[in-house]
């Protein structure tokens, strides 16, 4: 009996320690549900919705580095995710949220336990936990990152406003605006609607007679009278040519320190004619990685190949030749793979990636490729001289270091060192004139 106090006071902790740990298992659920209901009823698409998030969220922890970090829960793969983490538990099980640990953890209350932690400096903001944890209930559904999934026309969605379409893009454009609870914005004036689609298609405004002729066209066709007549513009691929001319690296200069002159206008204007007639992309493509492989490949075709030309080159003297080289081979990689897959393959020179589907080790075999050119870090470039300026003095001699010896006498030890490293590296070359370098049309440039 003497012990009874002390058992009530044993039993009034335990409630007071347990009732907050059932109560937070309880408002869990709670919390489950309501994001289910407040989530969109759309069907969710992993690469459109769910894979930014995790990759901005997630992966930090729990991508590609996680066993570097002693982290054995990793997101970044369906397998990975979906699988036992001892004692039946699962970051993800398809279609049930309330047994994923994924769904507990980013909607947990406590904030010791509720992912990403507090200390991280990552947090997910309502509207994210609310696409994932739909994502969850809808199976979970994973795709293959996007740039390696073959293009599928979708079918246009159903609309309630059939009358407002004028072509299949206003389905889905319209879809969303009902989704929403939105309304279309009413159809722009023609002066309005002739500036827009004169600057989007050849980057200038309309004139004041085109805008005249336009509001005086009465046809049913005059809009489309207008686009076909700026598509037949040579503006038309000048305004196109600019976004890949960027993608692409294209400059008139080399780069670097001295920036010198280079004369690439040729490829330049290539890719404008190749939007002005309209050339086919996959053979757009073919031409610029590879066309002076093609049977009987054209001028055309070969000039498209500057594509790979493109990167910086350094012409300072002291640079060591191989080592750019290989920043040339490395600039073509990365460029190749931003430009044609959409991809941020440089990360992978040092690490596989951390976000992106491919190791170091494929970075190489791609790299590999371009690594069989024959050029040469600093005396492949085009020897220019600006107009007007004065030109190199001739030599009778091909050995630049004997001529250096004979007009400057080694007084100092420096000065000896640079002869004798001139001397070894000039055997067989010339390094005082420009360098004659056979290209891929069969003509010969200096360089």
């Amino acid at each position: 009996m003497k012990n009874r106090p002390a058992r009530g006071l044993i039993l009034k902790l335990s409630v007071l320690l347990f009732a907050p740990l059932f109560f937070s298992y309880a408002m869990r659920g709670v919390t489950v549900r309501a994001v289910q209901d407040s989530a969109a009823a759309s069907q969710l698409e992993f690469n459109r919705d769910i894979r930014p998030i995790l990759a901005d969220r997630c992966w930090i922890c729990h991508g590609p580095d996680a066993a570097a970090k002693k982290i054995k829960l990793r997101l970044d793969s369906e397998d990975a995710a979906t699988a036992d983490l001892g004692g039946g538990r699962r970051a993800i099980v398809p279609s049930d949220v309330e047994q994923s640990q994924l769904v507990r953890r980013i909607t947990a209350s406590d904030e010791m336990t509720r992912m990403p932690p507090v200390d991280s400096g990552h947090k997910l903001t309502q509207a994210e936990i609310d696409l994932l944890v739909e994502w969850v209930r809808q199976g979970a559904r994973w795709r293959r990152h996007w740039a390696f999934i073959t293009p599928i026309r979708p079918e246009a969605p159903k609309i309630k406003n059939r009358d407002w379409p004028k072509n299949a893009i206003d389905h889905f454009v319209l879809e969303r605006l009902e989704r929403e609870g939105m309304e279309p914005s009413p159809e722009a004036d023609r002066a309005t609607l002739i500036r827009r689609a004169s600057l989007d298609l050849t980057g200038l405004p309309p004139t004041v007679k085109e805008i005249d002729d336009f509001l005086d066209d009465e046809s049913p066709n005059a809009y489309e009278k207008v686009v076909d007549r700026l598509l037949a513009s040579p503006r038309y691929g000048e305004r196109m040519a600019t976004r890949w001319l960027d993608g692409a690296r294209y400059a008139d200069t080399n780069g670097y320190q001295i920036d010198g002159d280079r004369s690439a206008w040729r490829w330049r204007d290539w890719v404008i004619e190749a939007f002005n007639r309209n050339k086919p992309f996959d053979q757009f493509i073919v031409e610029q990685l590879a066309g002076d492989l093609l049977p009987n490949a054209t001028l055309d075709q070969k000039i498209a190949t500057a594509f790979n030309r493109n990167h910086r080159i350094n012409a300072e003297g002291g640079v060591v030749p191989e080592e750019y080289r290989i920043e040339y081979v490395v600039d073509r990689v990365d460029t190749t793979s931003t430009v044609f897959m959409g991809l941020t393959m440089g990360c992978a020179r040092c690490h596989n990636h951390k976000y992106d589907p491919f190791t170091q080790k494929e970075y190489y075999q791609l790299s590999a490729y371009f690594n069989s050119i024959d050029e040469d870090g600093i005396r492949s470039i085009r020897a220019t001289r600006r107009p007007g300026s004065p030109r190199r003095p001739k030599t009778n001699s091909g050995d630049c270091a004997s001529s250096i010896g004979r007009s400057h006498k080694p007084k100092s030890v420096t000065t000896r060192w640079l002869k004798n490293r001139l001397e070894r590296n000039a055997v067989g070359k010339n390094h005082c004139s420009p360098r004659i370098t056979p290209i891929s049309n069969g003509s010969r440039t200096t360089g």
